[in-house]
């Protein structure tokens, strides 16, 4: 029994140090500093002194971002649907998926009754002021011999009039399909010419293929060497977007590549449903990285400024707000709340709540939470 005793006296030994030890660091630590409101008072000469580090504040100059998703869409005039003008069956088809193109290159011919129906318009419009300038010269003619009247002649040139004009509508809706009507032979096929440069995106064009003037279009065009990048920025940050700042963006089809752009146009109306503002960009696109309808986020770049910038490690998360601790005296420090614009490379970018000329703690400011 005796024994029993002093084996538990010998293992109750150890606790009661450990625990002993445990009490007098606790006291230790509550004597190395005390907080009187927001200030804390450090005792010098002692473990936690030399836990802490102090460090000046830097002024460097940063970009105020604003960060939202976007997606890749064309630009308008480097897009064009391609639709037959008339209903008719295609002959030949000149091109394939993914070809680069240039504009006026020809898509394909179609023959058409109603085609052949204009080019029937113009020959006759020509047939008729060729007609009418017979006409008004042979009046003229009279009116020189003597033998014709005033009327006559103004009638003739009245009826050259219509015709010139006549002549010409004619003439103008052929240039619209890029023929020369003078070199033009009555039945021949419609050639369909690419309005502008790019590549064949899209091609549904098949050989003997019957399409009315109202299909769907058969063909895409697009010069993709530029697009816009869509982006929908809420309200309350559109006072910091304005036409010509620079954007980046990130990709996860390209997770290590940023790319540039600039702010194209800020839509002047707000989404009511979503309290937010269409904001176009333009982005190169070279190297055709960007395809369209792809997903994005965009870094919107304010102009730069300078900003109070401190090392992550001295800012500290309160219950309602981020704070760090200001010397302002010897071992002396004021709990200072502050507002972060940013966290970017380890540092935090401060927006308020500190000036410059400031010391801080810049490591060591848990201990005396």
């Amino acid at each position: 029994m005796k024994n029993k005793k002093q084996l538990t006296i010998v293992l109750l030994l150890p606790l009661i140090c450990f625990i002993t030890c445990k009490n007098k660091e606790a006291d230790s630590e509550a004597t190395a500093y005390q907080i009187k409101g927001d200030t804390v008072y450090v005792s010098g000469n002692n473990i936690l002194a030399s836990k802490i580090k102090l460090s000046d504040v830097e002024i460097e100059s940063h970009s105020k971002e604003v960060i939202t998703a976007g997606t890749v869409q064309p630009i308008p005039t480097q897009f064009a649907y391609i639709a037959p003008p008339f209903s008719g069956r295609i002959i030949k088809s000149y091109i394939k998926l993914g070809q680069t193109i240039k504009a006026n290159t020809p898509l394909f011919e179609i023959i058409s009754p109603d085609f052949t129906a204009t080019q029937k318009d113009f020959f006759q419009a020509r047939s008729s002021r060729e007609l009418a300038q017979k006409e008004l010269k042979r009046k003229k003619d009279l009116i020189k011999n003597g033998v014709g009247s005033q009327k006559e002649l103004e009638e003739a040139l009245s009826a050259l009039q219509i015709a010139e004009k006549e002549y010409e509508n004619s003439y103008a809706a052929l240039l619209v399909y890029q023929i020369n009507p003078e070199n033009m032979v009555l039945g021949q096929s419609l050639t369909v010419r690419s309005p502008i440069s790019g590549y064949i995106i899209e091609n549904n064009i098949v050989t003997g293929q019957y399409i009315k003037d109202d299909s769907e279009p058969i063909a895409i065009v697009a010069d993709l060497s530029q697009v816009w990048i869509t982006a929908q920025v809420k309200e309350k940050d559109i006072r910091f977007i304005h036409e010509g700042d620079n954007i980046e963006m990130h990709m996860s089809a390209y997770p290590e590549k940023i790319i540039s752009g600039k702010v194209f146009h800020i839509e002047e109306a707000v989404d009511e449903a979503t309290r937010s503002i269409k904001v176009l960009s333009i982005c190169e696109n070279k190297e055709q990285l960007l395809k369209i309808g792809m997903y994005c986020t965009i870094h919107f770049l304010h102009k730069a400024s300078d900003f109070i910038h401190i090392p992550e490690t001295a800012l500290l998360q309160g219950e309602k707000d981020s704070y760090i601790y200001t010397e302002i005296a010897a071992n002396t420090y004021l709990r200072t709340p502050v507002e972060v614009e940013a966290l970017k490379n380890g540092k935090a970018v401060i927006s308020k709540g500190l000036d410059a000329g400031s010391k801080i703690i810049s490591e060591g400011g848990y201990y005396l939470k």
